[in-house]
């Protein structure tokens, strides 16, 4: 089971207007994730990023049946919900919380947020998908509110189908996400500059 254990950078919680969740991928650390902060428009924001126990969010991949996934699964999403809780406990609302998620933190994010839809401040997922075997749509309730939510991937990517990523977005825009939605050629498992000025366009505008 994980345990919950992040870094921190940027502005300090209990004096930043708006803080950015980001998860990073498999094998990889937090402070991995956090080299993307100075890419970004994010420069008054606190930036907390959690690390997975082992480095790894979840064993399988994100399309095995989730109960092969569990319990690592579900504890992460636990800590990604108690990390929501210390930042809405520093005072920063949830409409001003984001997100971003590079793979398989890119999975996490977008099963998270759209377990929990509401009016968040953004989401940013570098390639990524919801995840399953198939897409198991009861567990996604809520209303995003127009929340802006930013989905990048290539084709092909050896770890994301894009069919994946095409029905994730469907079903975040049922739930009133406004989901902007780039497949970039050949791009390969990385994360593109285009991406990064998608980012900051659409989503770390303000």
């Amino acid at each position: 089971m994980h345990t919950k254990e992040y870094i921190t950078a940027g502005k300090d919680l209990k004096q930043a207007k708006k803080a950015l969740i980001m998860l990073h991928g498999r094998g990889a650390q937090a402070s991995d994730i956090l080299s993307l902060a100075p890419h970004l428009q994010v420069s008054d924001y606190a930036l907390v990023a959690p690390q997975a126990t082992n480095y790894t969010w979840y064993p399988y991949s994100f399309m095995a049946n989730p109960n092969h996934n569990e319990p690592w699964l579900s504890s992460a999403l636990d800590v990604v919900g108690e990390v929501v809780k210390d930042i809405e406990a520093a005072g920063i609302p949830k409409e001003n919380i984001y997100f971003l998620g590079f793979s398989q933190g890119a999975c996490l994010t977008l099963e998270y947020v759209t377990r929990n839809a509401t009016k968040w401040g953004g989401v940013v997922a570098f390639t990524g998908g919801l995840i399953g075997d198939v897409l198991y749509t009861e567990k996604y309730k809520g209303d995003f509110a127009g929340t802006p939510v930013f989905i990048g991937t290539s084709d092909p990517d050896p770890h994301v189908p894009v069919r994946r990523v095409q029905d994730s977005t469907r079903i975040l825009q049922g739930l009133h996400a406004n989901v902007t939605e780039k497949v970039y050629p050949n791009m390969g498992h990385t994360v593109s500059q285009g991406e990064i000025d998608q980012a900051n366009k659409l989503v770390f505008k303000s």
